[in-house]
């Protein structure tokens, strides 16, 4: 197939070069697309019909036989030899069961190691007889060793998460998913699937996956292009608010207030305070006339526009027009018949600009923030009945900053001026948005994820247990207000595929103190996995952490050291010193470097086949309050898929027990 595309002479179909450039570079996409993928397998599964999808079921009818793959894969002569998983023909390979076979004789798992195919395995959903037996390769794959970044699931996907990734683009959908889930694998495969299924409407409209930082998306970057989309972009939500450089840091209060959702209220206010009221009448000299619109009619304007609660820059620009009308009406009135060259001519007017610009200024967004959190009075203005007076002086700098690009602004002022842009001019939606470890947004975040789809849908992926931040949400309802998705569905996945029962089980022990109304993960590794919590001597720790290194590290697949912030440094060097070569979050193994030092501020969304866990007493101290450092130790916990080994020479929070 990607012989046929390279092979394509375009030199006598393309009217001139623009369209020759276009083609070009379609072309290069679709080579792009085909690529092939090491060690990945074109096909991992096959069903056999009863009966030809579509055909009348009638007795002796022959039935049809599909391969299903990643990719749809056809012959020289275009007929179809894989079918793509999510056409809809495939969709029973993940649905079928013997009490519902969706006229599916057999289904047939293929296994590969190292793209070798080494086994297969067949289900005859005909024997109703029979009991349910759990499939070895589909196990085999899922406890397959973590090298690299995240992989596609594909082959794995469970009947409740193919339900969630076939959901349909017309609404959003929220996924509460314990550790081990897939909730991300399930968000990343519903893109795919919704390109499948609205290739052109997402053309158009575009989709992004916002996730929590660089490194997860350097994490699951290789995901989608395995599944042949290429075109989907990614960032953080500070990438997406990114309209000044943030070289400062907020207090956890602070960074509360101003995350929180009153704080658009405040900067609604902000916007339209330097709105005015017209003290003088304009007049507009056209020739020989002299036309005036009185300082009355000028004010109904304002006022009008006022309460239609359009966006600031809209309204701005629609003031000047409503005067060249106005003045257009008296011309008519005196017998002229002037046309919509003429307004846009009166429009233009020099008298008309100076009005507009007294009555209506133009607002700069950074300007308009750094004022806020520079001038006190003009704060306590604006958030009078919003913000208590502790509140406001909590996030005024202590030291006013002279301009826009000396201020040492923040994470969280920059998601304000992205709020106060929107106030000012309208943020342009997407088709899709997917939004990754969700549970850590402020509010004025999630409006300003929300601004990008306001027109589209969205995903959205988290779990509560796992909040770390001090304004973590407390309820998806709540969150999906602030994400002006309060009608979205909220879909619980519970069943883990990744972490073994024991891990999950010490784990759990800590969700009555950190999501209280949650269920318990539930884990169908058949495995107990490799778990052990050792305390150690004071002195002895840094020596049992490279020894529990080595140890791990004589085994198959990837290695994590997840330590509290305040320790990756030291532990950076005892790492050097053992000998021992080691990545940071998000770089891609190999066989010389299969260990990585990851700061559990980081962890999030990561996963290793082997995880050491560094003092749990530390990694709750580095977090600014209990519950917080709780929910980061839960996420520490659950990064492991074959074996956890927790070491502490300091005593483990009461809540494990």
């Amino acid at each position: 197939m990607r012989a046929d595309v390279e092979a394509l002479d375009i030199k006598d179909v393309t009217a001139n070069w623009v369209n020759a450039a276009v083609l070009e570079r379609q072309i290069e996409d679709r080579i792009t697309a085909l690529a092939d993928l090491a060690h990945t397998p074109l096909f991992f599964g096959r069903l056999d019909y009863a009966h030809a999808p579509g055909a009348e079921q009638a007795e002796g009818a022959e039935g049809e036989r599909f391969y299903i793959g990643r990719r749809h894969v056809h012959d020289a002569d275009g007929d179809p030899m894989v079918i793509d998983w999510r056409a809809p023909v495939s969709q029973p390979f993940y649905r079928a069961s013997k009490k519902e076979p969706l006229d599916v004789r057999m289904r047939r798992r293929f296994g590969y190691t190292g793209g070798d195919l080494t086994a297969y395995e067949d289900e005859d959903l005909t024997d109703t007889a029979a009991a349910d037996q759990a499939s070895k390769l589909l196990q085999a794959e899922i406890e397959r060793p973590r090298v690299g970044p995240m992989r596609d699931i594909v082959a794995t996907i469970q009947p409740e998460q193919d339900e969630i990734v076939r959901a349909g683009i017309g609404g959003t959908v929220c996924v509460q998913g314990a550790p081990g889930t897939g909730k991300t694998a399930v968000g990343l495969h519903r893109v795919a699937y919704l390109l499948y299924a609205h290739r052109e409407r997402l053309a158009r409209t575009g989709t992004l996956v916002i996730g929590p930082n660089r490194s997860f998306l350097h994490y699951i970057e290789q995901v989608l292009p395995a599944l042949g989309e290429l075109n989907v972009a990614q960032a953080t939500v500070d990438d997406l608010v990114a309209h000044v450089e943030v070289r400062g840091t907020d207090s956890s209060a602070a960074a509360r207030i101003k995350g929180d959702a009153r704080m658009a209220e405040v900067l609604r206010r902000a916007v339209r305070s330097g709105v005015a009221m017209p003290r003088e009448s304009v007049v507009v000299v056209r020739g020989s006339r002299r036309w005036r619109v009185p300082a009355y009619e000028i004010e109904e304007i304002v006022r009008e526009l006022l309460d239609r609660d359009i966006r600031y820059g809209a309204a701005r620009e629609a003031l000047p027009q409503r005067i060249a009308h106005a003045v257009l009406v008296l011309m008519e009135r005196a017998g002229e018949a002037p046309d919509d060259r003429v307004q846009d001519a009166v429009a233009r007017n020099a008298a008309v600009k100076a009005a507009v610009k007294e009555v209506w200024p133009a607002v700069d967004p950074a300007k308009l923030v750094l004022r806020l959190l520079s001038d006190a009075e003009f704060l306590a203005e604006h958030a009078e009945g919003v913000l208590s007076a502790e509140e406001q002086a909590e996030i005024l700098w202590a030291k006013p900053a002279r301009g826009v690009k000396s201020a040492k602004w923040s994470a969280a002022d920059a998601v304000l001026i992205d709020e106060a842009a929107d106030l000012v001019a309208r943020t342009p939606s997407l088709g899709h948005v997917v939004l990754d470890e969700a549970q850590d947004l402020s509010p004025m975040q999630y409006r300003a994820v929300g601004r990008r789809c306001t027109t589209g849908s969205a995903t959205i992926l988290g779990d509560l247990a796992q909040g770390t931040t001090p304004w973590a949400t407390s309820s998806w309802e709540e969150a999906l207000t602030h994400l002006g998705k309060p009608e979205a569905a909220v879909e619980e996945l519970t069943q883990g595929f990744r972490v073994p029962r024991e891990v999950i089980a010490y784990a759990s022990r800590l969700l009555p103190a950190i999501a209280p109304g949650l269920a318990e993960a539930t884990s169908v590794r058949e495995a107990a996995g490799d778990f052990s919590v050792r305390p150690v001597a004071a002195g002895e720790l840094d020596a049992a952490v490279v020894a529990a290194c080595r140890e791990s590290l004589e085994r198959e697949g990837s290695t994590g050291l997840i330590a509290a912030d305040a320790r990756i440094a030291a532990l950076g060097a005892l790492l050097a010193e053992a000998g021992l070569p080691h990545l940071a979050p998000g770089e891609e193994t190999t066989a010389e470097a299969r260990l990585t030092l990851v700061p559990a501020s980081l962890a999030k969304g990561l996963e290793y086949d082997y995880v050491v866990l560094d003092e749990p007493a530390a990694v709750v101290a580095g977090e600014p309050d209990e519950r917080t450092g709780l929910r980061r130790l839960y996420v520490a916990l659950t990064r492991a898929v074959s074996g956890l080994t927790v070491l502490h020479a300091e005593a483990l929070p009461g809540q494990l027990g």
